[in-house]
C-alpha cells in the first residue's frame, strides 16, 4: 500500500504535511535516488531522503506516544528567550524524528500533555472536526451559581467566537482542608475545543477568577497518579490503539522498551502501597 510522500514525512515526526509539501516543492526530497514531486507516492520498501539524510522510520509505521505531567512554570516551546524551563527538556531523546506536542498548556496550567513522533496523529488530534473531549480541574475564586453554569454550557461570546463547556460539575473531593470554608471552589469541566486559553477565558467572562487549572484527560487518555509532576510515561499498547482509533488512523504502536515497562510496574506497585483511593491521598494531591 502506498502513501503520498508528504504524509509519510509527517508521520515520521519531521513536520506537518504542509511543511513536507514545501520541502518537496523545493527539491529537498528524493525517493530511490530521484527527486520527488508534490503528489508522488511511496511504498514501504522505498528509500526516502530529506536534505541528504535517509529517513529510516518513514516506512515502518511505528508510532510513539507518551504522556507528560506538566508542572506550572514550564512552557510548551523548545526554546525560551527568557530562560524558563520547557516541557521538552524532560522528554527522552529520539534517534529519529522529533516529539510533537498534542496541543499546548499555558505556563500557569499544569497536567496532562501528550507527545508523539507521528505528525499526522498530532494534527488529527488537534483538529476541531474530531471534537475530542478534554477534561480539566479548575479552582475558581468568586461566586458560581446555576445561571452562570447554564450560560457556560449553552455558550458565551468570546473574542474569537462562541465558546462553551460540555459539562460543569462541582468537585468537592479535590480540595485541601484549608479550602473547605474559603472562597476558592474546585470544578470539573469538559470541553471539545482547544482554542488558546479558552477554559480561563470562559470563566473570566462570568466575572470570576481562575487561580488553578489542571488538565486531567485528553480523549480516552487519563493522567494517572503514578505519573507525578515533571514525569513522563509511554502509553501502553491498548492506550495507543484507543488514541489512534478515535481519529481513524492505522499505525503500529512502537514496542515499549523493557525499562519503561519496569518503570510502570514499579510506580503502580508504589501507588497501591500508598492506598491511592483514600480521601487522605485526594486531599494531598490537591
Amino acid at each position: 500500500m502506498s502513501d503520498k510522500i508528504h504524509k509519510v514525512l509527517a508521520m515520521s515526526g519531521l513536520g506537518s504535511r504542509r511543511e513536507a509539501e514545501r520541502w518537496i516543492a523545493q527539491g529537498r526530497v528524493f525517493v530511490n535516488g530521484k527527486i520527488a514531486k508534490v503528489g508522488d507516492r511511496a511504498v514501504s520498501s522505498d528509500k526516502i531522503v530529506l536534505d541528504g539524510k535517509l529517513i529510516p522510520s518513514a516506512s515502518q509505521g511505528y508510532t510513539r506516544i507518551l504522556m507528560y505531567n506538566k508542572p506550572e512554570g514550564e512552557i510548551c516551546s523548545t526554546i525560551d528567550k527568557k530562560g524558563r524551563p520547557t516541557v521538552y527538556e524532560q522528554l527522552p531523546r529520539l534517534s529519529t524524528g522529533r516529539w510533537i506536542s498534542v496541543g499546548r498548556l499555558d505556563v500557569n496550567t499544569s497536567g496532562l500533555l501528550l507527545f508523539t513522533d507521528n505528525g499526522e496523529l498530532a494534527n488529527r488530534l488537534m483538529h476541531p472536526s474530531y471534537e475530542i473531549s478534554r477534561q480539566y480541574l479548575v479552582r475558581i475564586y468568586g461566586v458560581v451559581n446555576l445561571s452562570m453554569i447554564t450560560r457556560l454550557i449553552k455558550g458565551v461570546a468570546l473574542d474569537d467566537g462562541i465558546g462553551k463547556f460540555d459539562s460543569v460539575k462541582a468537585n468537592l473531593d479535590y480540595r485541601s482542608d484549608n479550602e473547605i470554608n474559603s472562597s476558592n471552589k474546585w470544578y470539573r469541566v469538559t470541553i471539545s475545543e482547544g482554542r488558546k486559553r479558552e477554559v480561563r477565558r470562559l470563566w473570566e467572562s462570568q466575572g470570576v477568577e481562575v487561580n488553578r487549572l489542571k488538565r486531567i484527560s485528553f480523549g480516552p487518555i487519563e493522567l494517572p497518579s503514578i505519573v507525578r509532576k515533571g514525569e513522563f510515561m509511554f502509553l501502553d499498547e491498548f492506550q495507543t490503539k484507543s488514541l489512534l482509533g478515535i481519529v481513524k488512523l492505522e499505525a503500529k504502536s512502537y514496542p515499549e522498551k523493557e525499562i519503561y515497562k519496569h518503570m510502570r510496574k514499579r510506580k503502580e506497585k508504589k501507588l497501591r502501597a500508598r492506598g491511592n483511593n483514600s480521601s487522605h491521598q485526594r486531599k494531598k494531591r490537591a
